[in-house]
């Protein structure tokens, strides 16, 4: 069961069937004062409820972009089989109240299940059930075994390693999970070699945690790749927490949600260097994330180009987002506008004037009408300020599916700019 699929197959439609099944079942025909007056009570009352929450979805989940209607359709029927089991409870029999109470799980199910397709974030069971129950991710190694291995000399690994960091929120105080740092064959060649490699902070979307691009975007296995073609060289990977927990949407700054910004610009760059011989050298640092993650990379690259001077940005939005502009504002800067201009890469980018070797990515599916107009509106304001960047339409939607391989396609680009004088194909110091 753990392999089955929630994205499509059996599972998502037999749920379907059953939920709708279940409900005409707990319905039932009844007696005349049922049809004429209990049900279409229920009925009425289920679709009024159904349309507040849509329309009120943004400012109570702080949803930024729209959920297809098949998510209200049966969230209106999990609300209707509730009103059903309740209203008619005097006239059901055992079974038929046995039968609302199924339909209620079983379409509860499909509407969550619904969200999930919409996003791809638990592509199987198996994904559900390591993530609810916490469940390490496979291969992940310690500092200590990593410190303890001596340099391969002329030898190069088949493969890199992850390793569980804990970075010290020195700078920011910022409270965050466990996150990971992948290591390329040629770190582990000693220390002239770690200083030529380039490093990537990879982030993840507001819903979620460090381990989703090691688990939905497959990143290791494309920089694994990546190394086996190229005498073992990639970046260093760091998978940073920049939410501190699953509904904290700080969309990378600094404001009544924590520190995220100072976290991603001061702690992990410095801790990445004095732990693991990398270059504080910004030419070498970049970011790449997805949905939230792609706001951060471009902003952050924007705003601290002393830091980091690479993007690639997956589905992003203009600006930092957390649902209308009032909740904007209040959630990310504590009312500021000021604070707000100074995270607006529109208002960054103006004032700053124009930048120097700095490069990146848009990359969004073609059915992200409004995301392909907002990168599209980026790109072109960044080009007026020297920013060399490229908009990429591709097949997909917005979910991590489209992410992973469109990041595996840009990742040969992505070393290029970050190490454009080093020989990888000999992993040269």
């Amino acid at each position: 069961m753990l392999g089955v699929s929630l994205l499509g197959g059996w599972l998502p439609v037999g749920a379907e069937v059953l939920a709708g099944v279940a409900l005409l079942l707990a319905i039932g025909w009844r007696d005349r004062q049922w049809r004429l007056r209990w049900l279409p009570l229920a009925g009425v009352l289920a679709v009024v409820v159904t349309l507040v929450l849509e329309r009120e979805s943004a400012t109570l989940l702080g949803i930024t972009d729209p959920l297809p209607a098949a998510v209200w359709i049966w969230l209106g029927a999990a609300i209707g089989a509730v009103l059903v089991l309740v209203v008619g409870w005097r006239s059901a029999t055992w079974w038929r109240r046995g039968g609302a109470v199924l339909a209620v799980v079983l379409a509860a199910f499909v509407c969550a299940n619904q969200v999930n397709q919409f996003v791809g974030y638990y592509p199987t069971v198996g994904a559900v059930w390591n993530d609810w129950t916490h469940a390490p991710l496979p291969g992940v190694t310690s500092i200590g075994s990593v410190r303890a291995h001596p340099p391969t000399d002329g030898h190069v690994l088949a493969e890199g390693k992850l390793v569980g960091v804990t970075i010290p929120p020195t700078y920011s105080g910022f409270k965050h999970r466990e996150e990971y740092v992948y290591l390329p064959p040629t770190w582990f060649r000693g220390p002239a070699y770690r200083r030529t490699v380039p490093i990537v902070e990879l982030v993840g979307g507001e819903r979620g945690g460090p381990a989703d691009w090691v688990r939905l975007g497959n990143a290791v296995q494309i920089a694994n790749s990546y190394a086996a073609a190229h005498a073992g060289y990639a970046p260093i990977l760091v998978f940073v927490d920049a939410t501190g927990g699953f509904s904290n949407d700080t969309e990378c700054v600094n404001g009544p949600r924590g520190r995220a910004e100072d976290h991603l610009v001061r702690d992990v760059p410095r801790y990445v260097v004095t732990t693991f011989g990398a270059s504080a050298d910004p030419n070498r640092w970049g970011v790449a994330g997805f949905s939230m993650g792609g706001t951060c990379a471009f902003g952050l690259v924007v705003e601290h180009p002393d830091v980091f001077r690479h993007f690639v940005d997956i589905s992003g939005d203009l600006a930092p987002n957390s649902g209308n502009p009032q909740r904007t504002l209040a959630d990310l800067y504590g009312g500021s506008t000021k604070d707000r201009a100074l995270h607006d890469p529109m208002t960054v980018m103006r004032t700053h004037g124009p930048y120097t070797a700095v490069s990146g990515l848009f990359l969004v599916s073609n059915t992200e009408t409004i995301h392909i107009r907002e990168a599209g509106d980026l790109s072109r304001a960044a080009a007026r300020v020297g920013i060399g960047t490229r908009l990429v339409v591709s097949p997909g939607s917005h979910v991590w599916q489209f992410a992973a391989p469109a990041f595996g396609q840009a990742f040969p680009w992505f070393v290029n700019q970050l190490t454009p004088n080093v020989p990888h194909h000999v992993g040269a110091a």
